[in-house]
């Protein structure tokens, strides 16, 4: 009887590790712009900036990465939340001092009922003055006094508005930053976050997977026609994965031909019927320039499918479903393949790694 090997267990690099430990080694203050600089330089999505940031050697200053940082990321992400953070700041001082303010102003109207009080309890006066003092007192401070405390209302509105307009800001630069410009889908920085998240709730592992799907011949399609013709391709492809999912699922560019999608509430037969889907669809959707009657397809995918359960963390879940993938480009292409304990192949990728 012959036994099938256990498949290797998927090496995931210690990224985050790796990037904290060059930028202590170089002094350099492990604040989000910093880590941002060295992210993009070791991933080496921007080999410009890679090679700037080295030129600075291992004595780099604050002022110095910071001017990289303006030349390569001057509206980034990092940078939009540092300034809204300061934004964010000021603002929550501002409206603190108001209701410190407040309390100042209220403190000082209660002394001024302490002080009436005694008065109309002394003796030494005749009860007509007493009462004209007393009301001419409780007028003037009971006027202030709301005076005051509508000025702080209309402090503490204003200031709750300008704080919301910042939260706004901040969930748009977000989605900005979680979306791929080309195709609209999310991108490799939300799938990360999206795969993550899938290991927090141990009970919708069964019925979750994780679908990588990768066009066939891709490179041949951009040295053929150039980079125009394929980026019109990468959204058309884009536009099909969504239009053939329900709203819920998740669907991502990874890479440079790349989608992922995450599907939850399904079993693996119900799985591997959407990717077949997608598959066909994609096999018979006309790829032809309207105008010079080109005809660019057919354009197919391969497809590769594991279930979360078949995974402990992330990084093991995105290795089998590329095992899987890889399968589907070994069997000729244009299929789609369910991960099987057992299937093994001689190479492994970082589900944290950029791929372009």
């Amino acid at each position: 009887m012959t036994t099938t090997a256990a498949p290797t267990r998927a090496q995931v690099p210690d990224v985050a590790g790796q990037i904290t430990f060059a930028m202590r080694s170089m002094g350099v203050a492990p604040i989000p712009r910093n880590y941002e600089l060295f992210y993009e330089a070791y991933i080496g999505s921007n080999p410009a900036l890679t090679r700037d940031l080295a030129a600075l050697g291992s004595q780099a200053t604050q002022e110095e990465l910071d001017r990289l940082g303006a030349q390569y990321f001057a509206h980034s992400p990092a940078r939009v939340f540092d300034d809204a953070h300061g934004r964010i700041a000021a603002e929550l001082e501002t409206l603190l001092r108001v209701l410190r303010q407040e309390q100042t102003s209220l403190e000082s109207y209660n002394k001024l009922l302490g002080e009436t009080y005694k008065r109309i309890s002394s003796k030494n006066h005749t009860s007509v003055e007493l009462i004209e003092n007393a009301l001419t007192l409780l007028t003037e401070a009971t006027g202030d006094t709301m005076a005051h405390g509508e000025r702080t209302v209309e402090n503490v509105v204003q200031r709750s508005q300008e704080m919301d307009q910042v939260r706004k800001e901040l969930d748009e630069y977000k989605r900005i930053a979680n979306t791929d410009s080309l195709t609209r889908l999310s991108n490799r920085r939300a799938f990360d976050d999206r795969l993550a998240a899938v290991f927090n709730n141990p009970a919708m592992r069964p019925v979750t997977a994780l679908v990588l799907a990768d066009i066939d011949n891709f490179k041949k399609i951009n040295d053929t026609y150039g980079h125009p013709v394929g980026d019109k391709i990468l959204a058309t492809v884009a536009s099909v994965i969504r239009a053939n999912v329900r709203r819920d699922v998740f669907v991502a560019r990874t890479g440079g031909e790349e989608f992922a999608l995450i599907v939850e509430g399904n079993t693996a037969e119900e799985v591997m019927g959407t990717a077949e889907r997608i598959r066909r669809t994609l096999e018979t959707t006309p790829f032809t320039n309207s105008r010079t009657r080109i005809n660019y397809g057919p354009v197919t995918v391969s497809v590769g499918v594991c279930m979360a359960s078949h995974a402990d963390d992330a990084g093991e879940l995105y290795h089998k479903a590329d095992v899987a993938l890889y399968g589907a480009k070994n069997s000729g292409r244009n299929c789609s393949v369910l991960f099987e304990d057992g299937m093994q192949k001689d190479f492994t990728k970082s589900w944290l790694i950029y791929k372009g």
